[in-house]
Order: structure tokens, then C-alpha cells, then sequence
């Protein structure tokens, strides 16, 4: 570890660089689910392929996420190293589709994919962390951002190569992932303030369930995860098929990338505004806003344009700004020794949850025969959870 005169000095800048390596990493995340009309069409996949290429970076993820927790490999492998070879595991994995290997090949790719993920978005955070003893909330904010960003990436490499073949867009969402595991491996190192051991521990796990403070947290960080990712994985489906919207590949594509690219402002607000007044309060705003935005987003199907994109991009702001915060307050509700484990359990029982959502609204779009209704089955996640989070600051655990 480096000995640091002023040990804030170079905090800034340093956050800098590991978000632009955060962005640059996570384009891999969607960049099937923004081409699968055209990857399903060119290699045959079938229609529940859709659901598949999407759930399987999030199935892979959470089998990543454990594993790394369980050998507590931060603690064995410089983090900077560790997201460097993982942002090059996901880049290779995703530029694997480029031999088109059939359905069974394309969702391994896609397993793969976030398996490698894994090992760069936690260690991430942990990184940043290590930067800022002081505004810690905003800092994680940031990072959150950087991880919306990279994850919006894809539709806007569609957005502008409009006609060209959906392999331009799967290589330039890998190219992405090398150049960002570059950043990790040359420019990007641990700050003054070293994260603490935090290892997963199954034996514990009946510990964490039975803390009634985190279990709050955890239906609040539940309801987040319902909406989060079923929005982000079918947001364009439900622009393309909108009427008075954006019925060329190119529009959807590009409005979908804004709508996304307004969760870097959320994550920044909601960093802000936990820093001030507490997370509890912070998550349960966030979750109201993005829950009423799941109710209105119907309504709006059919226009006036300036209306739908105005409820489209204050979805897209407020449905990520929570996301940083439900951690932080695990770590502030755990037991010390428990921290690993509980947040290892969040993280896996929330991206578990994203499968079930992200395959359901397909289905509903199917029997209803539109995408219009679809988004109001995410509206009670957020609204549960924001009850959850109320609860939990009433009973003064957590401001």
C-alpha cells in the first residue's frame, strides 16, 4: 500500500479514471438484449431466446458474484488486477457470439459474461471506497453511474450504426470491455483507506435473516431489483412498439440510451441527497418517483411524444439513483463480522429476483398482446420496498 501525505489528495481524479473504466467494462451487460431481434433473426435462437440473453448475464453474475465472495478473492487478487482480467474475461465472452454458436451458445456466452462481470463491478465499489473515508455516499453514486452508463452503451452503438450488422455493435461493446481492463490494470489503484475483509459465510446466513433492520433493507433493495432490470432489459421493446414514438431500430435505440443515461443524474442525486438526509429517506423518494412512473408509463403509450419521453427519463433517473444506497446501509446494519455475508446474500437474492421480472414481461406482452400495460406489473416492487425503507427510518435505525 502506497503512504499517502494527505491522504484525500488525488481522490477525485482517481474516481474519475475508475468510472470511465466502469463505463467502458459494463457495455458487454446489454449488448445482446439491445440487437435480439437481429441475433435471434440471423442465428435462429427462437422466441424465448429474448428473455434468455439478458437472464443469462444476470444468472452468471450472481454465480460470480458468490463465488468471489466465498474465496474472498479482493483480499487474494489486487482489485485492480481483478477487475482488469474480469473486464477482459466479459469482453472475450461477449465478442464469443461473433461465432455464432447457436441458442445454447449464445446464453453460455452470456453466462459468461456475467460471471466475468462480477469481478468488476463489486470490486469497483470496494475500490472507490478505499478513496473516500468522507462522501463515501456520493462517491459510490458516481460509480453506480458509471455502471448505468456502460450498461446504456450498447443501444447507443446501435443508435449510430443504424443498418449495419448487429456483429458491429457486439464488437464494439467488446472492444469497450478490453480498453476498460486496460484503464483497471494501468491507471486505476487502491486508495488510503483499505475496505475491510469481508468475506461470505453460508453458516452465517441464518444471522443475517434474523437482523430485523436488514431484512427491511433487503425488501427494500428487492422492490429496487423488481423494477431495475426488466426496465433496462424491454424499455426498448415498449418505445418501438409505441405508436407515436419510434418505430425505426435507430430512434428506439437512441432514446432507450438516453432514458438510461438519465440514471447517471439519479445516481448522483441520490447520493447527494443521502449524504444529506439519510438513505432511508433517499431510497423510499427514489422508489415512489420510479413506481409512479411504472403507472403512468401506460397512459403515455400512445403521446403525445414530449410526454412519454418526459416520463421515460424521469423513470430512467430515479429507477438507479437508490441502487448504491441499499449497500451502504447493509454495511451500517450488519455486524461487523456479518458484512460480507449480508451483502453477498443482497446482491444474490436481488439479481435472482431480476430473472423473474425480466422473463415475465415478455410473457404479459404476449398474452395482452401489447406492450402498453406490461411496465404496471414493476409497480408494486418499488412501492414495497419504499414502505419498507419508511418502516425502517420510523424506527430510528436508520436515518
Amino acid at each position: 500500500m502506497h503512504r499517502y501525505p494527505n491522504r484525500d489528495a488525488g481522490r477525485w481524479p482517481m474516481l474519475g479514471w475508475l468510472c470511465l473504466a466502469v463505463v467502458l467494462s459494463l457495455s458487454p451487460w446489454f449488448s445482446a438484449t439491445a440487437v435480439a431481434p437481429e441475433l435471434i433473426r440471423d442465428l435462429a435462437l427462437g422466441s424465448a431466446a429474448g428473455a434468455w440473453l439478458t437472464n443469462g448475464v444476470q444468472l452468471g453474475f450472481v454465480t460470480g458474484a458468490l463465488a468471489a465472495s466465498l474465496f474472498n478473492l479482493p483480499d487474494i487478487v489486487r482489485m485492480n488486477r481483478l477487475t482488469a482480467l474480469s473486464a477482459g474475461v466479459a469482453g472475450l465472452a461477449n465478442a464469443a457470439l461473433l461465432l455464432e454458436p447457436g441458442f445454447a451458445g449464445a446464453v453460455a456466452c452470456r453466462v459468461f459474461t456475467g460471471f466475468a462481470l462480477a469481478g468488476v463491478y463489486p470490486p469497483a465499489m470496494k475500490l472507490a471506497a478505499t478513496w473516500f473515508e468522507r462522501g463515501r455516499g456520493l462517491a459510490l453514486g458516481f460509480v453506480i453511474g458509471a455502471l448505468t452508463a456502460g450498461s446504456s452503451l450498447p443501444h447507443l452503438f446501435r443508435g449510430l450504426t443504424s443498418g449495419l450488422d448487429w456483429r458491429v455493435v457486439v464488437s464494439l461493446a467488446s472492444l469497450s470491455a478490453l480498453a476498460g481492463a486496460a484503464l483497471f490494470l494501468m491507471v486505476v489503484r487502491e486508495g488510503p483507506f483499505p475496505f475491510s475483509r469481508a468475506v461470505f459465510d453460508p453458516r452465517q446466513i441464518g444471522a443475517v435473516l434474523r437482523n430485523r433492520s436488514l431484512m427491511l433493507v433487503n425488501i427494500g433493495y428487492l422492490g429496487h431489483m423488481w423494477e431495475l432490470y426488466a426496465l433496462w432489459a424491454w424499455l426498448l421493446a415498449y418505445l418501438t412498439a409505441s405508436p407515436v414514438a419510434f418505430g425505426g431500430a435507430a430512434a428506439g435505440s437512441l432514446a432507450t440510451f438516453a432514458a438510461l443515461m438519465a440514471g447517471v443524474l439519479g445516481c448522483i442525486a441520490g447520493g447527494l441527497l443521502s449524504d444529506r438526509f439519510g438513505r432511508a429517506l433517499t431510497t423510499a423518494g427514489m422508489m415512489i418517483v420510479s413506481g409512479t412512473s411504472a403507472l403512468l408509463v401506460g397512459f403515455v403509450f400512445d403521446g403525445p411524444l414530449v410526454l412519454l419521453m418526459a416520463v421515460v427519463l424521469v423513470w430512467g433517473a430515479s429507477v438507479i439513483g437508490d441502487s448504491a444506497q441499499f449497500s451502504a446501509a447493509a454495511t451500517e446494519l450488519s455486524e461487523r463480522h456479518l458484512v460480507g455475508t449480508a451483502l453477498s446474500l443482497q446482491m444474490g437474492l436481488g439479481f435472482a429476483l431480476t430473472t423473474v421480472s425480466i422473463w415475465l414481461m415478455p410473457q404479459l406482452a404476449g398474452l395482452m398482446g401489447s406492450w402498453r400495460w406490461c411496465f404496471l406489473f414493476l409497480a408494486p416492487g418499488p412501492f414495497l420496498g419504499a414502505a419498507a425503507m419508511l418502516h425502517l427510518r420510523r424506527s430510528g435505525q436508520l436515518a
